[in-house]
């Protein structure tokens, strides 16, 4: 007897449906694609720059596209009679008529005025079935996953497989005419123009800064190095601070949100968690001293002015992600994920060396910088936002009269170098000064004092390396007990050396 209490499950009905469901395709724009190549091989070049033969749903069409598309690169004449030698032997058009068909379909085709969007249709449905194929794969793995493969990490890998094929599903790129280059410069030029402080980036919002720089530039790679207890924290802290504070949008008709100034930040920071940057924040815009802020010794007033700067911050478009030992892969899904999901116009990474690479076990610790800042590079092109990326220096710089940082100094490998489009290092004297003091009352001393007055207070953004512009110092000061960067007074601004 039948057993009729067996466990029902509703996906069961959906997977027999889904086993009998044939996927998106399109045979009539496929034959009437093949046919206009056919007839006219100036067809291909409408759709050789985003249709490959792995496109067609029926794999004789990519087959016939294929040898089309080898014939014609070398030069050839593409039709049914030089094809016919490529197809006498193949079964499948043998079913459906042999050569002859290759002849219908010329016969059928259609104009090629509408060749491409013949080729963008019969795109649109592959990007489509690979979509149903990534959702198959997560599905399976989901049910019969080991115990090692955690769902963090098939959630990592599904967003990675689901943002390459959004990447995949355009149509953009290939050669564009000079005309249109320069309207894009000049829409540049128009929004530096409408920007205020008329930059063609983000403001850093330190003004001799900005002046060196024209501003952060989308898909820039920016390396701000320096040795332990120079600042680099507290001014990359300051510039995201400043660039999400001054974020301003104009949304369209169309659902799309355009910056007109600052940016929607994002903050990896590996070293120091959430709390911690929050402080450094919270002391820099209220005035109140960090250290202070954390051991509670503020005064009634001071603490009206940490409500008041913390409403203030709680507006600004910046998210922090503080989780430590990061892959250079991990943190590229996560910057991915907040610009789908928020929006994202600028990246901040502190610090280069606590990432990890996504090799092998084996890479050395070269090999793995020169891959993280490769990964770093590519992913500020791929999100055409700027990354501005935090390292530390080698200790040489510790065993030099002078250690102002140079572009040797940058730690474990020469990729960082190659791989930014500028590089910045913090240098600030007074630190190394201080730790020098020589005894109390000695002449000495006094040359000591003198200089210790001399630059108290200063702080040096040497720009070792810029691709768009001018090496240099930039001169600013630097309050210590808020972390707190800014432009020298009036008297002494635009010193540059």
């Amino acid at each position: 007897m039948e057993n009729t209490n067996a466990a029902y499950s509703p996906a069961d009905d959906g997977d027999t449906r889904d086993a009998y469901r044939v996927q998106p395709h399109n045979i009539d724009a496929e034959q009437a694609l093949l046919g206009a190549i056919l007839v006219n091989n100036e067809s291909y070049d409408r759709v050789a720059g985003f249709l490959e033969p792995s496109h067609f749903f029926d794999a004789l069409h990519g087959r016939i596209y294929e040898a089309a598309a080898k014939l014609i690169t070398q030069g050839h004449l593409a039709s049914p009679v030089t094809l016919k030698n490529y197809f006498e032997r193949d079964a499948a058009l043998s079913e459906i008529g042999g050569p002859q068909y290759l002849a219908r379909l010329a016969g059928a085709a259609t104009t090629i005025i509408n060749a491409e969007e013949y080729g963008r249709t019969i795109y649109d449905l592959a990007i489509r079935r690979e979509l149903i194929q990534v959702s198959i794969d997560m599905h399976t793995r989901a049910y019969d996953a080991p115990v090692d493969d955690t769902p963090a990490l098939q959630i990592l890998d599904a967003e990675q497989s689901l943002y390459q094929l959004a990447e995949r599903g355009k149509y953009e790129g290939g050669f564009q005419s000079f005309h249109e280059s320069l309207n894009t410069a000049i829409e540049m030029a128009a929004e530096a123009f409408k920007r205020d402080g008329g930059l063609s980036g983000i403001s850093t919002g330190l003004r001799d800064l900005d002046n060196r720089l024209g501003g952060l530039q989308r898909s820039d790679l920016l390396i701000l190095a320096g040795r332990p207890s120079m600042g680099k924290t507290a001014l990359a802290t300051n510039i995201a601070f400043h660039a999400a504070k001054a974020y301003k949008a104009e949304h369209h008709a169309d659902g799309t949100v355009t910056a007109t100034d600052g940016a929607i930040v994002g903050f990896f920071s590996l070293e120091m968690s959430s709390e911690q940057l929050a402080t450094r924040l919270l002391a820099e815009q209220s005035g109140v001293p960090s250290e202070r802020i954390r051991r509670g010794n503020i005064h009634e007033d001071e603490f009206h002015q940490l409500v008041d700067a913390a409403q203030q911050l709680q507006s600004i478009p910046l998210y922090i992600d503080d989780t430590g030992g990061l892959t250079i892969a991990t943190l590229a899904a996560r910057a991915r994920r907040l610009k789908r999901q928020r929006g994202l116009g600028f990246l901040v990474v502190d610090y280069l060396q606590l990432l990890a690479g996504s090799g092998k076990a084996g890479d050395n610790r070269v090999q793995e910088v020169t891959q993280i800042t490769t990964g770093l590079k590519a992913l500020a092109k791929e999100l055409d936002v700027p990354i501005l990326a935090l390292s530390q220096l080698s200790r040489q710089v510790e065993s030099r009269d002078d250690k102002r940082p140079q572009l040797s100094d940058l730690r474990e490998s020469g990729s960082i170098e190659q791989d930014a489009d500028v590089v910045m290092f913090v240098f600030r004297e007074e630190y190394y000064l201080e730790r020098g003091e020589p005894t109390e009352g000695t002449p000495e001393h006094l040359t000591w004092q003198e200089n210790m007055g001399r630059v108290h207070g200063l702080a040096e953004c040497i720009i070792g390396k810029q691709r768009h512009g001018p090496t240099g110092t930039v001169k600013l000061q630097f309050q210590a007990d808020v972390t707190r960067f800014s432009d020298l007074d009036q008297m002494h601004s635009g010193e540059f050396e």
